[in-house]
């Protein structure tokens, strides 16, 4: 199945106005467009924000009986939509449909001044959808019925680029299903496979594998829990968002010091690293372009594989639920996901765990 790359990733949530709000100013993005009341939309708030190539919608209901609040109600804040561009939406979804996928709303048009958008969406994971997007014959903002905005909050952003991956947590014994869902429906392959010895901590695991398209333009990695001696993150996770669900998006940076930096001063909190970390990470990772003083300082993680090196950095969960999160990442040939910096990584989530008394 040929996937031009993201289109957008759509979030519900309990107040649209109040999360735009908070992804422009705290991660830089600016808004480009609305759908609402005032165009015509009764029953939802829809936001569109960009920064890069990357695109986010936030929506909120506008009433007590609405899809969308039960789903905020049960879920919190978090990610309804994956979207994926593709040259055909009908051959898309036929396809999906045919090797087992579940419809949910079948292919249409949408028009407006600016030409038609053509749209199809399917199931998967928990509640969350991929919509696939043909745009080849619209020149607008966003979708019909979505009017361009200009009074959002302009600041050329924070060197944020693109989507490198979305990462989904499934329940125990869940990920080979997922894992054959997108083989089988999308022609996926897998890429990576972590087993629970290479993603544990003294008190908690987890098993991952990672699903990629044909081009390597969409990642998927898929998590499940693992026995361990106390609740794992993604038991936590899974509790938490009343079942399956994407954990984090991961954006690529063109400059991860600068982004971090920026990220820092309007309020972002990251997830803390240990000095001790820093003592043999330059032996493990090599030469770098970066200065291993700003890594340290910042507490920005390196790793390194047969292709090159990567720079990564996780966000504290973006709501009171310890649920969805971000991950900033700048690649340097590297193709991995920072298989290094596994212990570091969910020992800092643990201490997080611990604080909320959920470890």
């Amino acid at each position: 199945m040929p996937l031009d790359g993201w289109d957008h990733v759509e979030l519900w949530v309990g107040n649209a106005k109040q999360a735009a709000y908070w992804y422009e100013h705290a991660l830089g993005f600016e808004r480009a467009a609305y759908a609402g009341p005032e165009t015509g939309v009764r029953d939802r708030a829809s936001y569109v924000l960009t920064q890069g190539e990357i695109r986010l919608v936030v929506t909120s209901a506008l009433r007590e009986a609405s899809q969308i609040t039960a789903h905020v109600s049960r879920h919190g804040d978090g990610v309804k939509d994956i979207a994926l561009a593709v040259p055909d939406a009908t051959e898309a979804y036929r396809q999906a449909v045919q090797r087992g996928a579940r419809g949910v709303a079948e292919p249409q048009w949408l028009s407006d001044a600016n030409g038609r958008v053509e749209v199809a969406t399917i199931a998967t994971y928990g509640d969350t959808v991929h919509t696939f997007v043909n745009r080849g014959d619209y020149a607008g903002t966003y979708l019909p019925g979505y009017e361009p905005v200009d009074g959002g909050l302009t600041n050329g952003g924070v060197g944020l680029h693109a989507i490198d991956h979305c990462v989904g947590n499934v329940e125990l014994g869940r990920m080979n299903h997922w894992v054959e869902f997108y083989e089988q429906v999308f022609g996926m392959t897998e890429m990576i496979h972590f087993s629970d010895e290479d993603i544990s901590t003294e008190y908690s695991a987890l098993m991952s594998k990672v699903l990629t398209d044909g081009e390597g333009k969409i990642k998927f990695p898929i998590n499940e829990p693992a026995e361990g001696r106390r609740k794992s993150q993604i038991e936590e996770y899974l509790e938490f968002n009343g079942g399956p669900g994407v954990q984090h998006i991961a954006m690529t940076a063109t400059n991860i010091v600068h982004t971090v930096e920026a990220l820092r001063e309007r309020g972002i909190r990251f997830l803390t690293t240990p000095d001790s970390y820093y003592e043999a990470v330059p032996e493990r990772v090599g030469e770098i372009q970066e200065d291993y003083a700003d890594l340290r300082r910042l507490g920005i993680l390196a790793d390194r594989d047969d292709d090159g090196y990567l720079l990564q950095i996780f966000t504290k969960t973006a709501q009171d639920r310890p649920t969805l999160f971000f991950e900033v990442i700048e690649r340097h040939g590297a193709r991995g996901f920072g298989d290094g910096n596994f212990k570091a990584l969910f020992e800092a989530i643990e201490r997080e765990q611990a604080l909320r008394g959920n470890l």
